[in-house]
C-alpha cells in the first residue's frame, strides 16, 4: 500500500561546483526520477552523468517503495583494493602485462567452495565467477603516487613500498537476470515495501551483492596468482545497491546507482585508466549527500560519441599506452575506444567537489601501472 505521504515532492540537489561539467540530460533525468511515487530525496554526486532512464552517480531515498530499476542490472558492482607483495620499486609493466592471461576464461577451481567460504550460495552463474566482464570493469595494478594524510594512511596498514590491485566488477549475469525477471513481471514499476514481491527482490539482491564481492575477491586472487604474488584485501565498497535508511525520521529505501556509501570507511574513487585514483576517508555521512559519494570520474561522452571522436584522432595501438605510462590490456577494439581516458570527466574536479562539500579527506593518490580489461 502506498503511504499517505506519497504526494509530497522530493528534495533534489546536485553536489557539483561550477568547474564541474554536468550534462543537462543527467540533471533532467535526476528531476524526472525524483517524481517517482514515494521519492523523498534525489542527490546527484559530482560524477553525475546520463544513464538509461535514470542517471548514474546518484542516490535516491524512497519511502514506502523500492525500485529495482534504480539499482540496475549490475547489482553489487563495486570497487575493491588489494595490497600485493610486489615491490613498487621494481615496476615491470611489460612483464606483468604478459603474465595476465586467461583471466577471461572460467576459473578452474571449486566455485562452490569459494562461495561457501564467504557464506554465499551458488547462483547458477558460477561460470562467470572470477571474471571481470565488459563495459567499464577492470583490474588495475597501481602504485602510491603521493600520500596526503600520513596518519590515516599508516593507520590503515598501507605503505608506499608495495604495488596495489584495484578491481572493479559486479555480479555479472546474475544481477542482470534478477532485473530482467522483475521487468518481465512489473516492467519498471516499483514494489510496495514489505510486500512479498519486495521481500523476494531484497533477498535476491542481497545474494547478488555478496556474490559480487566474492567475484571481486576471486578476480584479485587470479591476478596475484598469475603474477606469482600474494594479496591482502584492504577495502571493498559496493556502489549499485539498496539499503534501509532513516531519513528525517522516516523509514526509506536508499537506492544507490553508481554511488559509493559514505558510511563504510575508507574507499578508492578511481579515475580513468589514464588518471590517478583517489583513496579517501569519508568525514561526513549525512542526509545532505544521501549518505553517498561519487564512485568514479563519470562519463563525459557516450560510448558511441567516444568511438566517433577518438577513431579520427588515434589508432588502437595509441590507446594501449596513456600519458601516465599505463600499459592497457584491451583486445576488444570498440571497448578500447569507448573506455579511453578522454571519454571521462576530470577526476580531480570530482574529488575537489567532494572536498569542497566537506564530505571526504584525501588520503593518497594512486598511479595506474597496468590496466587489464579483456584479452582474447
Amino acid at each position: 500500500m502506498i503511504n499517505e505521504h506519497q504526494g509530497e515532492p522530493a528534495e533534489v540537489r546536485v553536489l557539483a561546483s561550477s568547474k564541474n561539467w554536468i550534462e543537462g540530460t543527467a540533471e533532467q533525468q535526476l528531476k524526472k526520477t525524483a517524481g517517482l511515487a514515494g521519492m523523498r530525496l534525489a542527490v546527484g554526486l559530482p560524477d553525475l552523468h546520463p544513464g538509461k532512464g535514470s542517471p548514474i552517480g546518484a542516490a535516491f531515498a524512497v519511502e514506502g517503495r523500492l525500485y529495482p530499476a534504480l539499482v540496475g542490472n549490475d547489482i553489487g558492482c563495486g570497487i575493491g583494493l588489494w595490497q600485493t607483495s610486489l615491490s613498487a620499486r621494481k615496476i615491470r609493466r611489460e612483464v606483468w602485462a604478459d603474465k595476465l592471461r586467461r583471466l577471461d576464461e572460467p576459473w578452474d577451481g571449486d566455485t562452490t567452495a569459494w562461495l561457501a567460504e564467504r557464506g554465499v550460495s551458488p547462483s547458477g552463474f558460477e561460470q562467470s565467477l572470477g571474471t571481470i566482464g565488459g563495459g567499464n570493469h577492470f583490474a588495475e595494478l597501481q602504485v602510491i603516487e603521493r600520500v596526503e594524510s600520513p596518519e590515516v594512511f599508516e593507520r590503515e596498514g598501507l605503505t608506499t613500498e608495495q604495488v596495489y590491485l584495484l578491481v572493479h566488477s559486479g555480479s555479472r549475469g546474475f544481477g542482470e537476470a534478477i532485473l530482467r525477471g522483475h521487468v518481465e513481471r512489473f516492467r519498471v514499476e516499483g514494489l510496495p515495501a514489505g510486500s512479498p514481491e519486495a521481500e523476494e527482490y531484497v533477498a535476491r539482491h542481497e545474494h547478488a551483492r555478496h556474490w559480487a564481492e566474492a567475484n571481486r575477491a576471486l578476480i584479485a586472487a587470479r591476478v596475484v596468482d598469475r603474477l606469482g604474488a600474494e594479496g591482502q584485501q584492504r577495502f571493498d565498497v559496493c556502489h549499485n545497491w539498496i539499503e534501509p535508511r532513516e531519513l528525517r525520521g522516516r523509514s526509506c529505501w536508499l537506492h544507490r546507482k553508481g554511488a559509493a556509501p559514505s558510511t563504510c570507511g575508507p574507499l578508492v574513487i578511481p579515475g580513468s585508466r589514464g588518471a590517478f585514483s583517489y583513496l579517501v576517508l569519508p568525514i561526513e555521512a549525512s542526509e545532505r549527500s544521501g549518505y553517498s559519494l561519487a564512485h568514479g570520474a563519470g562519463r563525459k561522452w557516450t560510448r558511441t560519441d567516444s568511438r566517433a571522436r577518438l577513431e579520427k584522432r588515434f589508432t588502437a595501438k595509441d590507446l594501449t599506452r596513456t600519458e601516465l605510462g599505463t600499459h592497457v590490456i584491451c583486445e576488444n577494439r570498440e571497448l578500447l575506444f569507448e573506455e579511453a581516458p578522454q571519454a571521462y570527466k576530470n577526476i580531480t574536479v570530482v574529488i575537489d567537489d567532494l572536498v569542497r562539500e566537506g564530505l571526504v579527506q584525501i588520503v593518497a593518490l594512486l598511479r595506474p601501472v597496468v590496466t587489464y580489461k579483456v584479452r582474447r
